[in-house]
């Protein structure tokens, strides 16, 4: 028997579900989260200003930028053992 009032032992996996779907039920009633969630989404649509890049490219740029600093970083390191010779 729960010290509670018959609620599940607190941390256990049903505590969590429980308090979920309280969570989940206050905030379906809100006027608030319909607004946040809409001005949220609209980074998503194709009305969306500004430069619209795919994944693939972003990730491209950004192993290509990583590639280049290591490069600049063995430059530096070759010009200054030459420059101490």
């Amino acid at each position: 028997m729960a010290l509670n009032g018959g609620a599940p032992p607190r941390g256990s996996a049903a505590a969590s579900a429980a308090n979920l779907r309280r969570r989940r039920t206050a905030s379906a009633g809100g006027a608030s989260a319909g607004g946040t969630s809409g001005n949220m989404l609209q980074f998503y649509t194709d009305d969306a200003p500004g430069l619209k890049i795919s994944p693939n490219v972003v990730l491209v740029m950004s192993i290509g930028f990583i590639a280049f600093v290591a490069v600049l970083h063995v430059m530096g390191k070759l010009y200054l053992n030459r420059r101490e010779a």
